[in-house]
């Protein structure tokens, strides 16, 4: 008799410095090739990954959602276990739960939240450093909290996202967009039901713009109505973007 397959929910965290992102790539080493081998390796059968954000090279995630079908009984606290032990330092793997058959991590999802941290003082870390954007000079952080409440609300993203793409639909409700000044830490959160791919580092690098004097707080707001995308500024590093949450 063959065994009803599973639908498992496992939530993960990595650093993604050191990968060339979510995404399976020929060649190169990114967190869903990792996962899928060593889930195989520890299952005896390939897996299929359903994930709730796709991640780009050099971006991390605190609490990244993964589901998947499988055959093997195995528990799931076993299994986290296991895979645990088999994953990179830069990976882990913080539960493994049963769930619904319908439950997909990507489209069940409600919404997703990010952070872009920048380092604001006179010298870089060498702790931090794969993970905050440097920024040498001045800022003025009045224009940055006025730009990304420019950014709440629905607008035509286009101008964020790569001229070549796959999304056809380019509006987006973005339901929070703000800046916190934390020390020296300027941290920066947006969250959405979904993003376009690249939106993200290409808004900060606009704003970052416009918080040096070298954009108009308007030509922002003109994007935000749509644009080209050799309009808008050029896209943050990817170190300092982090998947924060995803919420059912």
């Amino acid at each position: 008799m063959t065994r009803q397959k599973r639908n498992l929910r496992m939530d993960l965290e990595y650093d993604g410095s050191d990968f060339a992102g979510w995404a399976k790539q020929p060649g190169l080493q990114t967190i869903e090739g990792t996962l899928e081998q060593v889930l195989g390796r520890i299952l005896q059968e390939q897996v299929g990954l359903s994930v709730a954000g796709r991640t780009d090279a050099g971006v991390h995630a605190r609490r990244q959602v993964v589901s998947f079908f499988t055959g093997s009984g195995m528990e799931p606290g076993r299994l986290r276990w296991s895979v645990n032990g088999l994953l990179p330092d830069t990976i882990a793997v913080s539960s493994i739960i049963e769930v619904p058959p319908d439950f997909d991590a990507r489209r069940s999802a409600i919404s997703r939240s990010y952070s872009y941290t920048l380092l604001c003082r006179s010298w870089p870390s060498a702790f931090r450093h794969r993970f905050v954007n440097y920024i040498r000079g001045q800022l003025d952080t009045a224009m940055l909290h006025r730009a990304a409440a420019a950014i709440a609300g629905r607008h035509d993203f286009r101008a964020f996202t790569p001229t070549v793409t796959e999304h056809s639909y380019f509006e987006r409700e973005i339901a929070v967009s703000r800046w916190r000044e934390d020390g020296d830490l300027l941290v920066y959160t947006i969250e959405a039901s979904s993003f376009l791919r690249g939106m993200v580092r290409a808004l900060v690098g606009t704003m970052l713009e416009v918080g040096r004097g070298r954009r108009p707080l308007g030509d922002l707001k003109e994007l935000l109505a749509g644009g080209e995308r050799s309009q808008a500024g050029e896209s943050a590093p990817p170190g300092g973007l982090c998947l924060e949450e995803v919420r059912y």
